[in-house]
């Protein structure tokens, strides 16, 4: 029987989740908080709760079964949670696992001033959280070795989707136009984070993968976009430079790159929603923009 857990079940494991309930026997997913609890149920995963600090009797039994795995909670300075709990050791606690992915982000590449990144690219992590992933991303993958099965490194742009997106930030009054010389970002909807998770357990493939779209783009364009969508005046464009910004909001401003997504799209995979415009369209034209 095929068993998919989702150890961090929040936005990308749920679209992970709808994206595999048809393919896999049974979904289960961990979350920190019991207000979580009747959310994973009507998406048909079964909850169980997780706070970083130990496997309950009943999640170590529901371990045992699993044959799918993705994490996507981030690592803290002590490393990754589920891989500190079994020791690095995956097989003591999932036995009958046969394949894993791990959520990282693009941000491990750290800055490149504008330039092309793909798989290749070696990381060069600018911010604390991104060396966390770095050493997050070796530790699963001796991990995986060490239990003999394949490991997908999926290494995530700005995710977007139903529910979060620039049209919800207009409504409430919180969008922003900043603005830095020649900055790009790279973006990537929650549904296609999904399909390519499918796609990649479907072929039992391992390895690092850039899940992002096609099209690097000024911040400021996308909300300059959305708002045409609306027909609202966009908000006036402030300099980045004198902006106020939270540290962390001012630290990916320091990380300038085009991510490629060729390697994933050389195997086959089609994106959905290959850039912001086709993705911003289709929230619109079909009302979904507001549904999480």
């Amino acid at each position: 029987m095929s068993h998919l857990m989702i150890f961090g079940a929040g936005y990308s494991g749920k679209a992970i989740a709808k994206a595999l309930q048809g393919r896999m026997d049974r979904v289960s997913g961990t979350t920190r908080s019991e207000d979580n609890i009747m959310t994973l149920q009507c998406q048909a995963i079964a909850p169980f709760i997780f706070n970083g600090e130990t496997l309950s009797d009943e999640l170590r039994a529901e371990l045992g079964n699993v044959t799918h795995l993705v994490q996507s909670i981030a690592p803290g300075a002590s490393g990754d949670p589920l891989l500190r709990l079994c020791n690095g050791d995956l097989k003591s606690v999932m036995p009958k696992l046969q394949w894993a992915a791990y959520l990282s982000t693009v941000g491990v590449y750290g800055n490149h001033d504008g330039a092309w990144v793909d798989e290749n690219t070696p990381c060069r992590p600018v911010s604390a959280r991104s060396t966390e992933r770095v050493e997050a991303e070796e530790a699963w993958t001796a991990a995986a070795d060490k239990a003999g099965i394949p490991l997908c490194i999926l290494r995530l742009s700005g995710i977007y989707g139903p529910g979060r997106n620039g049209f919800v930030n207009l409504e409430k009054g919180t969008a922003r136009r900043l603005v830095k010389k020649d900055q790009v970002f790279n973006r990537i909807r929650v549904e296609d984070i999904g399909a390519a998770t499918d796609f990649l357990i479907d072929r039992q493939l391992g390895g690092i993968f850039n899940v992002t779209d096609d099209e690097p783009a000024p911040p400021q364009d996308v909300v300059a976009f959305a708002a045409d969508l609306m027909d609202m005046e966009p908000p006036e464009e402030q300099a980045f430079e004198t902006a106020e910004l939270s540290p962390m909001a001012r630290s990916f401003y320091g990380e300038n790159k085009r991510v490629s997504n060729h390697k994933l799209q050389e195997l086959g995979f089609i994106f959905s929603y290959p850039n912001y415009r086709q993705s911003l369209q289709q929230l619109w034209n079909d009302g979904l923009w507001r549904d999480e």
